[in-house]
């Protein structure tokens, strides 16, 4: 790990005018930037601590909108009563997603903006990643390790996964995030955030250098309160998904008013399945139209020959979502 210089400022203007530097870089609960510093994926030349910012730590579930701060940490997000009442599928993300130690110090802001767990981004042994090094190519297009790799919004550049669980939810209930920017800031639609790998896989996000994410809102809707997310993974402790899906429901009897769907551990950003959710509005749900709208959720898929797998198994976590969520909407679980 190569010196860099370290700043703590206690307010935003100061943290935004540090970040705006060439080779600055946010620093926050640390979980994600500190381990790629550590096998040289990045070395910047300042970290700007933010954690001594005020007011981005808290969260809030109001009558009409979830209002959650970029620094609040995993855990107490996860277990307050109020945001399992009234949107469990959340919470099912964030106890999901990582161990008990490092959700009492991940920050929600960091969460939406990790990085892939692609090996050959990771591992600076290997000289193709056009994520890491642009121009150099893509092993995994050249018949590297694949299973845990993209098979939605890939493209001929890069088909490393975005592995977050929390976005899968953010991006199928319409979240917002709030920034603070040199300029001054813009609220941006969760949908937007990300950007798909195309010719440039190294630009993730829209956000400018600076620029930091300050809150983010969610409006509270009925299909909240019966929503779920189901996550196939290689163990049950701690693993990044192999499948996953934030689903929520509103019923009006035996019809779906309303549904959402986010998928996880499938493609390059946050993706949100809108022609299953087509399918699904205004008619039944049934297992036999749960089935279907797992399968159209993955109709464009393009595996490689390691990641073929995960179109049975992503339609089968749909379309199981779907039923929990239906159970909880009706009474059930």
């Amino acid at each position: 790990m190569k010196n860099f210089a370290y700043t703590h400022p206690t307010a935003i203007a100061d943290a935004i005018d540090a970040a705006a530097s060439d080779g600055a870089h946010f620093l926050a609960g640390g979980t994600t930037m500190v381990d790629l510093m550590k096998i040289g994926v990045r070395d910047p030349d300042m970290l700007v601590d933010i954690t001594g910012l005020p007011g981005l730590d808290g969260h809030e579930v109001g009558s009409d909108i979830i209002r959650l701060g970029s620094l609040a940490r995993m855990a107490p997000v996860a277990d307050d009563p109020a945001v399992i009442a009234t949107f469990p599928a959340l919470s099912e993300t964030l106890w999901k997603a990582a161990s008990a130690q490092l959700r009492n110090v991940a920050r929600l802001g960091g969460n939406i903006l990790q990085q892939t767990r692609c090996p050959y981004f990771r591992d600076t042994a290997y000289s193709q990643c056009n994520k890491r090094a642009p121009g150099s190519g893509c092993a995994a297009l050249d018949g590297g390790e694949t299973a845990m790799h993209a098979i939605l919004g890939g493209s001929d550049a890069c088909v490393a996964m975005y592995p977050g669980d929390f976005a899968q939810a953010l991006v199928a209930f319409d979240a917002e995030v709030t920034t603070r920017a040199p300029g001054g800031g813009r609220t941006i639609a969760f949908a937007d955030l990300h950007v798909p790998p195309g010719d440039s896989p190294e630009v993730e996000t829209i956000l400018q250098p600076g620029e930091i994410v300050t809150e983010i809102t969610l409006p509270i809707i009925p299909a909240m309160r019966a929503s779920h997310y189901l996550k196939a993974r290689d163990r049950e402790s701690y693993a990044f998904a192999s499948a996953s899906a934030a689903v929520g429901v509103e019923m009006d009897g035996d019809t779906v008013r309303d549904v959402r769907i986010g998928l996880g551990g499938v493609a390059s950003v946050p993706w949100r399945a809108t022609e299953a959710e087509d399918m699904l509005r205004g008619g039944p749900l049934t297992e036999e139209t749960a089935r279907e709208a797992g399968r159209l959720a993955f109709q464009s898929a393009e595996p490689l020959e390691g990641s073929a797998y995960k179109i049975p198994l992503g339609a089968d976590v749909v379309a199981g979502a779907l039923m929990t969520a239906k159970s909880r909407a009706t009474g059930g679980e």
